[in-house]
């Protein structure tokens, strides 16, 4: 069977889209960029495969569908701005085998401007066509939340913005097919613009908690009452909790808070939110240090035992997770740092392979300090701050008075 739509990039961007796609009886195809970091048991692509799936790694098969959608990855590049190689090779692999009154869309998080400028330029000079009259371009922006069993691509609501009005209705056309509402943007600029506000907004209100977890320790005050408290109100408020540091895929760190690529202008309160969480992982090891020191230990040969090293609760991926930058700060402190997470088999610290404990509770009992900095529903909490010599909480997940808060 032809494939109607090919997603490029079956990372944690393309996979959830083809997934979704595929559900709703669209023919799909697949295509590999690289070492994709999206990951299927074998159950789910047997299903996959029988609905319609159908991977590859075969560029020419780009050229035998009506809908293409670049999931891309996009990573922060050392000017601190946004490193589009993925992009461009998509793009490229794209262009070559683009045919005319095809829809592209990008969904990979970039700056106001990209599709437009970076990305149609790309298609138009590798295919001979022009975007607006010989195919179709626009810009969603990604709301894929991992393992969100509650909001998936089927019922989010889809931002669709294209170059020209003609592009955006076959846009919607397409997503149409597969979620249950499109909401349509007034543009492409638009539509990008509305990943930067979502995931600012997200990062800021993290970075605000976060230093009232800070100031709340200094003042004696219980920080998760307060939040408790707060989000009884029913308007005005709505509630984030703090933690050892942010990470994952879609943050200002990936999409950085220029707006208008590397000589753009900054969003300031973002930039103060970066360096906020950024100080999170530093902080949770000072603390570290000083609950240790409050129990007349040094952390200086203190075995420590990291709970979940993962981004995000019962996943299993570590990208850009502050667990990674903890282990590194406790052991430049001479700590012998080991780990448990059931979803990670092996774990690397700055191209150093760190413990990991064969049982939790074992560990946490034989550990001077146990730091929980993932939730994972496999954990016994309850348990845990038994077994545990001294535990810290960064999640405010454990029965009140049974661990120290962050």
């Amino acid at each position: 069977m032809p494939a109607d739509l090919a997603v490029i990039g079956l990372g944690p961007l393309g996979l959830p889209l083809a997934q979704a796609a595929v559900a709703a009886g669209v023919p799909t195809l697949g295509y590999r960029l690289g070492p994709d970091s999206g990951s299927l048991t074998a159950a789910e692509l047997r299903r996959m495969l029988a609905r319609g799936f159908r991977p590859t790694d075969r560029p020419d098969e780009l050229g035998k569908v009506r809908t293409a959608v670049i999931c891309a990855p996009v990573t922060r590049a050392a000017d601190d701005g946004l490193d589009l190689t993925e992009v461009a090779t998509a793009a490229r692999t794209l262009a070559a085998r683009l045919r005319p009154h095809t829809t592209v869309i990008l969904e990979s998080p970039v700056h106001p401007g990209t599709t437009e400028g970076f990305l149609r330029d790309l298609l138009e000079q590798g295919s001979g066509l022009l975007a607006g009259r010989d195919f179709h371009l626009a810009y969603s922006p990604s709301r894929v939340d991992p393992g969100n069993r509650a909001w998936t691509p089927a019922n989010t609501p889809t931002v669709v913005g294209g170059l020209t009005p003609a592009c955006t209705e076959s846009a919607i056309a397409f997503y149409s097919r597969i979620t249950d509402r499109v909401v349509r943007a007034r543009g492409l600029r638009e539509a990008e613009t509305v990943h930067l506000l979502e995931t600012n907004f997200r990062h800021v209100n993290i970075a605000l908690v976060n230093e009232m977890a800070v100031v709340c320790h200094d003042l004696g005050v219980d920080l998760w009452d307060v939040i408790r408290c707060a989000e009884t109100k029913p308007f005005g408020f709505e509630a984030f909790r703090p933690g050892p540091g942010v990470g994952g895929h879609g943050l200002p760190r990936d999409l950085t808070s220029r707006t208008a690529g590397a000589a753009g202008p900054t969003l300031r309160m973002v930039e103060l939110a970066r360096r906020v969480n950024a100080g999170m992982p530093g902080y949770v090891s000072r603390r570290a240090a000083a609950l240790l020191n409050e129990h007349g230990k040094s952390a200086r040969g203190a075995r420590v035992l990291l709970l979940g090293v993962t981004y995000k609760p019962d996943l299993d991926d570590d990208h850009h997770s502050p667990a990674e930058e903890i282990a590194a700060h406790l052991g430049a402190l001479g700590a012998e740092v080991v780990f448990h997470d059931p979803y990670v088999g092996e774990w690397r610290v700055r191209g150093r392979s760190v413990p990991r404990a064969d049982s939790v509770h074992e560990a946490a009992a034989d550990a001077d300090l146990t730091i929980l900095l993932q939730q994972h529903r496999a954990y016994d909490l309850q348990s845990l701050s038994v077994k545990a010599q001294l535990l810290l909480d960064t999640r405010g997940a454990t029965p009140s008075g049974a661990a120290h808060r962050l």
